[in-house]
Formats: C-alpha cells, structure tokens, sequence
C-alpha cells in the first residue's frame, strides 16, 4: 500500500466514538490491564454492529480521505511506546481489512 494513500471511510457506514470509553481503557491500560478486546468506536455495517479496539479506532478517525497512510502511522507512533515498525505494520494490515471489508475507499 502506498503511504500517500488517503483511506476514507464510506459515508453510509453509521459509527460513534466513545470517548468516556476510550478514558476508562487508558486509565485500565495503565493500571496494566488487558485492553485489546474492548472497544472505544463503535459502527454500523450492513445491518451488524462491530466495536473498535482502541488502536483500531484511532485508526478509523483517521480514515478521513485527507489523512495520508504515513500520517497516520507517524501520528500513531508517537501516541504509543511501541515499536514504530510494529505500528506501521498494524496499520497497514488494519486498514486493508477494512477496505476488504469494503467500509473504507482509497483517496
């Protein structure tokens, strides 16, 4: 995938962020707890309801045409202590499965 790409997300797709989630799980997070199963954005596609990890919702809000696969991965590592070619590689699997799955186009 070219890192100038622009993933957008398709405009038919229903979703909310949960912000006082996302708080809850960053304050669980630094207590050490496991979080990778619960969700802070939550959409709507074909009918199912589908919820977001953390990491993958920072990745959806970001999929808004404008923001390029590279500014995303950059944005990212520099939110999480991991490793930046760990993250870019999250990223990049994250958001081919989402284009897969046809909820997001590429700008």
């Amino acid at each position: 995938m070219d890192e100038n790409v622009r993933p957008a997300r398709r405009s038919d797709i229903i979703w909310r962020h949960e912000a006082r989630r996302e708080q809850e799980l960053l304050e669980a997070q630094e207590r050490g707890e496991d979080i990778s199963d619960r969700g802070t954005v939550i959409l709507v596609a074909g009918g199912t309801m589908h919820q977001l990890n953390l990491l993958g919702g920072e990745i959806w809000r970001r999929c808004d045409g404008n923001t390029t696969v590279a500014r995303i991965v950059s944005d990212l590592a520099g939110e999480y202590d991991v490793d930046p070619a760990e993250i870019d590689r999250d990223v990049r699997e994250f958001i081919e499965d989402l284009n897969q799955r046809g909820w997001i186009s590429y700008e």
